[in-house]
């Protein structure tokens, strides 16, 4: 603890008080977002949103309303609701992060843009499965133990597969989620095997 807290004093004082502790927003101390700004890029010609297509408008979305749209493109709506679930605190995690700490790119600024360069959002894109995961876990935030919001990151991964790779680099495996729901893992059991050091806890005022 004193090894910390000189840490802390040391940053404090080369940085000053605002910049040691600028990134440290936790559930106690940031409010739970009620929107969130995405870049909306050209489509592909199948329709699409295209990476690397450029930004045509930036549009302010409700934060539940951004979820709930982007979940089914991130998880299979069919999955187990366990899966359903543990990606929606991911998808959820993720943009409760970038709201907090938003993109500057080409004369716009967002938060995240509609494509995978951060999650698909698609507007009116949405499954009786996947809302009812979203709004389960609505209260409850996947942070740091002391509350600390951090990114949650995720990628495929393999098919059948727990993917330990990803284990080791704190990244959940979409396809893994589904594994291990499959096997009577439950919601919090899937984020701890993926999220090492990391704790459930309840948003206040939610």
């Amino acid at each position: 603890m004193k090894r910390l807290c000189s840490l802390l004093l040391c940053l404090s004082v080369l940085l000053g008080p605002t910049a040691a502790f600028a990134d440290h927003r936790s559930i106690y101390n940031t409010p739970y977002p009620q929107s969130i700004r995405v870049a909306i890029r050209e489509a592909r010609p199948n329709g699409d949103p295209n990476p690397r297509g450029r930004i045509i408008y930036v549009k302010t979305v409700g934060f539940d309303d951004y979820v709930v749209n982007s979940l089914p493109n991130e998880w299979v709506p069919s999955w187990h609701q366990e899966s359903l679930q543990a990606g929606a605190m991911a998808v959820k995690m993720f943009a409760w992060y970038k709201v907090l700490h938003p993109t500057k790119l080409d004369g716009w600024e967002f938060d995240l843009d509609n494509t995978t360069n951060f999650q698909t959002y698609r507007e009116g894109n949405r499954f009786k499965e996947s809302d009812e995961a979203h709004w389960r876990v609505r209260n409850l935030a996947y942070t740091m133990p002391d509350g600390t919001i951090v990114e949650l990151n995720y990628r495929a991964g393999i098919e059948q597969n727990p993917n330990w790779q990803y284990r080791n680099a704190n990244m959940m495996a979409q396809w893994g989620s589904r594994y291990w729901a499959d096997r009577g893992q439950n919601m919090l059991q899937i984020l701890q095997w993926y999220y090492q050091g990391r704790a459930l806890n309840r948003v206040p005022n939610l």
